[in-house]
């Protein structure tokens, strides 16, 4: 291949698009080596902007969607850096909750490719699809977009992951879990190191991790790298005052003041958590760096936020709500939103899965409370076999006190069909399982289109 050719020009934003999902099978690479190169050849434009920098198992996208909805309120123009995306390739990188337009990410595509392609031809190898997407995001933000802030969120762990080449105001760790161990550890102990690799030196934490040997890597590296950190239970708590399907308000008491009632529409214990993170991290911001939060527009923000795939319900009749509880920790989770929060006859519930996760402890959280379950297949390489999760469940189901239904159908638009032929008036429909399956379910039942979905 020539010079000539390598380079060609993207000329259109779907060749981009694929261009840079194309990159996918060099794979995961931590290391922060090609992302420098990269910023490098740029100018280094991540020095020019104001990151909040959130890493943990579960909980990144919501705290970020909190983060996001509040600053805008407030008035600040904001950049949010998420993965995956649920609909479009463009959802990944928004401004002012807008996604990047099409014409600006092909333009980017174009400046990036060159460099791309030439730091492949070096020992450092091709960078990734992550890392492109990274760069892209940078550039999108440091030379274009230049909003006031931008809420950016760790693709895995911390450490390694290349989003880790900001040094931001605050750094945010949600929690930690068993995910990704086949990469970043087989202990929580080592999965918290991983995570706490965001803190940088003299920078706030902000942190909701609950067991005692995760708080013991995040405090000590964060008094290593002499930051202050904000634990909640220690330095912010959350008193629920009143739950219903769609609605929850609670009582945030923080170091600096206590804020009462506060209200969110995201439904789960869980999501008070994660609006208490988000609440705690503007408080820094107010305090570290003044910014400018009035306590009208952090309710109306808080109140406003909206996550999809995560406990969304996106039908009435019946009434079907999708939720991407892809490890056992998100299992757990949406086991008591359905117990807590939801009201049923019968629980019918259709369940996706890639083949690299932990699906024995998630699948343990979930079979006490249903009626039916139907496994499928995601539309996703990685996908793990309708049979062979069905297998699993009924290796399980013996330990399980409740008789259920068990249905296998591959594919996953007649499982769709199935589950919604079963699910009566004043039942529950449930589609959960990994988010690649929860785009497409989306994206049918709102849009009649598939999704482009996406790491």
């Amino acid at each position: 291949m020539t010079e000539q050719q390598l380079s060609a020009p993207l000329a259109t934003y779907e060749e981009a698009r694929d261009w840079i999902v194309g990159l996918v099978p060099f794979g995961i690479r931590p290391g922060m080596e090609r992302i420098k190169k990269l910023m490098e050849l740029f100018g280094n434009p991540e020095r020019r902007l104001k990151f909040i920098h959130v890493a943990g198992t579960n909980g990144k996208g919501s705290v970020c969607a909190y983060l996001t909805s509040v600053l805008l309120r407030c008035g600040y123009d904001v950049g949010t850096f998420t993965s995956p995306y649920i609909t479009s390739f463009t959802n990944r990188f928004k401004y002012n909750d807008a996604d990047i337009p099409e014409e600006t990410l092909l333009m980017l595509s174009n400046k990036l490719k060159p460099h791309v392609e030439a730091i492949a031809q070096t020992e450092l190898g091709s960078p990734t699809m992550f890392e492109v997407s990274t760069a892209l995001a940078i550039l999108y933000y440091g030379t274009v977009a230049y909003p006031d802030f931008v809420v950016w969120e760790t693709g895995l762990g911390g450490r390694m992951d290349v989003t880790n080449i900001v040094t931001p105001l605050v750094s945010v760790i949600t929690n930690i879990g068993h995910d990704h161990m086949d990469i970043l550890g087989d202990t929580i102990e080592a999965v918290a190191a991983e995570k706490a690799g965001i803190i940088k030196a003299g920078v706030p934490v902000v942190s909701a991790v609950t067991q005692p040997e995760a708080i013991d890597v995040v405090a000590s590296t964060a008094k290593a790298k002499n930051s202050s950190l904000y634990l909640l239970g220690e330095k912010f708590h959350e008193t629920a005052l009143q739950v219903s399907e769609n609605e929850q308000t609670f009582r945030f008491d923080g170091m600096f003041r206590s804020i009462e009632p506060l209200t969110i529409t995201l439904n789960g214990a869980h999501q008070r958590t994660n609006a208490a993170v988000a609440v705690m991290t503007l408080e820094v911001m107010r305090q570290y760096y003044a910014a400018i939060i009035e306590d009208e527009d952090l309710r109306e923000g808080l109140r406003t936020a909206a996550w999809p795939g995560r406990l969304e319900m996106i039908k009435q009749s019946p009434r079907l709500l999708i939720d991407g509880a892809h490890n056992p920790e998100g299992a757990e989770t949406l086991a008591a939103a359905l117990r807590d929060t939801y009201s049923y006859e019968r629980l019918h519930l259709m369940m996706g899965m890639l083949s690299n996760k932990n699906h024995r402890d998630t699948l343990k959280h979930i079979l006490p409370l249903v009626d039916t379950l139907i496994v499928t297949e995601p539309n996703f390489r990685k996908a793990m076999p309708a049979a062979e999760l069905a297998e699993l469940v009924s290796e399980i189901r013996e330990s399980v006190d409740r008789p259920f239904e068990l249905i296998v159908e591959p594919d996953w638009k007649q499982a769709l069909e199935r589950l919604q032929g079963l699910t009566g008036h004043a039942d529950l429909a449930v589609v959960s399982g990994t988010l690649y399956l929860i785009a497409d379910v989306r994206s049918q039942l709102l849009y009649n289109k598939d999704s482009e979905k996406g790491w």
